[in-house]
């Protein structure tokens, strides 16, 4: 569980291009279950985003609290 905390983006990614390569080499996937999942990897890679949105705001807060002691 741990690393999917650390590494969403990179499993994201990973899944992603694994649904493509399926999509691709399945043609007699019907239409609505492709779209229905296209929608599906929007919505996970915004829950994605907002969470690399708040590590790095993190990792922001942390590195000026460092500077502002070292000083």
């Amino acid at each position: 569980m741990q690393f999917i905390k650390t590494h969403p983006a990179r499993i994201y990614a990973v899944l992603v291009a694994a649904l493509a390569l399926v999509v691709h080499y399945v043609p007699a996937l019907p239409s609505a279950l492709i779209l229905g999942l296209a929608a599906a990897v929007l919505g996970i890679g915004e829950a994605v985003q907002r969470t690399e949105d708040g590590k790095t705001a993190v990792a922001g807060e942390l590195g000026e609290h460092q500077a502002v002691t070292e000083e």
